[in-house]
């Protein structure tokens, strides 16, 4: 049997990190834990737990096609998190293209309401 790490660099196994969050048994506590189960979700290409982990009032900006489009495009390589502060984290998620390989650099903004986070925006740098 064959030991499945997660795809969000945590080091541990999928079964043991993001699994959980993206089957619904608990939900997030920080936006690092959400940070990550979201990229590991571009990863498998969860598009319903991408939507509905993004806020309420966010979900306009972000068609479920334009989602799955982005996650298919890419070749996932891995996910580094640059900081991790209150509702904010910064990450460099690795990713492949082709032959080409690409870093996606941001700093997200996540809001908690009613006891869970939610990706809310985010500033990319170039």
């Amino acid at each position: 049997m064959s030991i499945i790490l997660c795809a969000c660099s945590s080091g541990k196994t999928y079964a043991e990190c993001c699994q959980p969050f993206h089957l619904g048994t608990i939900c997030p506590r920080t936006p690092e834990q959400l940070m990550r189960s979201r990229y590991s979700a571009y990863t498998l290409n969860l598009v319903d737990y991408l939507w509905e982990t993004t806020h309420p009032l966010k979900r306009y900006l972000h068609s479920k096609a334009d989602i799955e489009s982005w996650a298919k495009a890419n070749h996932w390589l891995r996910l580094e998190i640059v900081q991790a502060f209150n509702a904010v984290v910064e990450f460099k998620a690795f990713y492949q293209q082709g032959l080409r390989q690409f870093v996606h650099h941001e700093r997200s903004t996540f809001k908690k309401e009613v006891g869970k986070w939610y990706y809310f925006t985010g500033e990319h740098f170039h």
